[in-house]
């Protein structure tokens, strides 16, 4: 087989594929073996009508297709193989000659992984911070666990409030007809939580128990259902019961029931150190974050609208598992958030640029600076995710081989290696305070 490749421009070439007719009659061999078994001759049996009677019959060409689908995909494999690119979308094919005694040849246009020409990536100013924490960010942590062992108790004497949680009836109507999913019974809202349609929370607020109430609401012009997008909806809402959360007192009762330690002093020092070190974690993913994203910077790449589409897809399909797991879909939340897929898609376009950026360029470091994968590392990391899932280091290797993906895990360990090597050698100044908080709040939030 013969396959040459020419660039006609910076991440887009031409690949030249001849394979010989002897391939060709192998392939037609086993077109007529898949297309015999469901022809219909007159005096044979499905799958015993001789080569020569089925041709004479069909055509030779009947079997063109199948055979071109049989060969084409191995043959492209190995073309690219043979010229040492790397396709990063599908091939444009243009069929130039197949024929039987004849050989094989094919045009294919194809999006390749750019080039990249590295800038200075090593001795990167990257700000830094101590990981100190602060009275104020310590009272917030203890707040944010007496909200988390709140109870939750019925308020009959009061207002409904921003905070609390309304279980109420809904019928919505959109010029005077109900709708499709406008209908719940008992359905709890947390009030201020912006989950349902913009207004709508607001005007249950103050409602007291056993009051009914139309709620005037208008659609968002992107909202997902196009039948309700922009229009105006009334709610008909019965508020039956508004639960409000009652925080535990902030005492030596408090430390006992939420940790080991028997008086709050000390469940509070506890605290203040495991804050200090998720702080010396998440400025460690900062630091991370700005040398990759300063040697990224400085390189030159120009990147394939294939690659960035692809790394969206991704991103989406990670969303909608972080939403599975948290009970929800794909769909709840797009009616939720009024939004459409493109809506989502177009939101995350930018990042997954970076993402391909960043990622391109440690590539091309790591090749540089010939950072490579031990066996040692590769087992360790296997042991590793063996431990986390609760599963023989075989097993993970077995899964891994099964879906593809042990090249994937030598990436991946190998990227980090990467970004070690770039913090190793990149150089620390003093970040001013706000900066820094600011920055650590951000990578907390991932």
């Amino acid at each position: 087989m013969k396959a040459t490749w020419e660039k006609i421009e910076k991440n887009l070439g031409v690949l030249e594929v001849e394979v010989d007719a002897e391939r060709v009659a192998q392939a037609l061999d086993k077109a007529f073996n898949k297309v015999v078994k469901k022809a219909n001759v007159p005096g044979f049996r499905k799958g015993k009508v001789p080569r020569p009677i089925f041709e004479s019959r069909f055509g030779v060409e009947s079997l063109y297709q199948d055979a071109i689908d049989i060969l084409l995909p191995e043959a492209y494999g190995e073309a690219v193989e043979q010229a040492d690119i790397f396709p990063v979308d599908r091939p444009e094919v243009d069929i130039e000659q197949f024929g039987k005694g004849q050989s094989f040849k094919f045009k294919a246009k194809v999006t390749v992984k750019p080039e990249v020409t590295l800038g200075q990536y090593k001795g990167i100013e990257v700000p830094v911070q101590k990981a100190e924490v602060t009275d104020e960010e310590l009272n917030a942590e203890l707040t944010r666990l007496q909200e988390r062992h709140a109870e939750l108790a019925v308020i009959e004497d009061e207002a409904a409030a921003s905070g609390d949680i309304a279980v109420i009836d809904f019928d919505g109507y959109v010029d005077g007809e109900a709708f499709e999913g406008g209908k719940a019974e008992r359905h709890s809202l947390e009030l201020g939580s912006n989950s349902f349609i913009p207004g709508f929370e607001d005007q249950v607020i103050g409602m007291a128990t056993g009051d009914l109430k139309d709620v005037e609401v208008t659609f968002p012009e992107n909202y997902q259902a196009e039948n309700l997008a922009g229009k105006p909806a009334v709610f008909k809402v019965k508020l039956h019961e508004i639960k409000r959360k009652q925080l535990p007192e902030l005492d030596d009762e408090f430390a006992k029931d939420v940790s080991e330690f028997e008086t709050l002093g000390e469940y509070k020092e506890d605290l203040k150190k495991q804050l200090e070190s998720r702080k010396a974690e998440e400025l460690k993913g900062v630091k991370e974050n700005a040398v990759v994203e300063k040697a990224a910077a400085n390189a030159e790449v120009e990147i394939p609208e294939a690659m960035i589409d692809s790394e969206v897809q991704n991103m989406v399909r990670d969303f909608d598992m972080r939403l599975r797991q948290q009970g929800m879909n794909m769909d709840m939340f797009l009616s939720f958030s009024g939004q459409t897929q493109e809506d989502l898609r177009a939101q995350m376009t930018n990042d997954a640029e970076k993402r391909v950026r960043n990622n391109l360029v440690l590539e091309v470091i790591a090749k540089e600076e010939n950072i490579k994968v031990s066996d040692e590392e590769f087992e360790e990391e296997l042991s590793k995710m063996a431990e986390t899932y609760k599963r023989s280091a075989e097993e993970i290797r077995g899964i891994l081989t099964a879906n593809g993906s042990l090249d994937s895990l030598k990436d991946e360990i190998s990227l980090r290696k990467t970004i070690d090597f770039l913090v190793e050698n990149s150089k620390e100044v003093e970040a001013p305070a706000e900066e820094a908080a600011e920055k650590s709040e951000e990578a907390s939030a991932e």
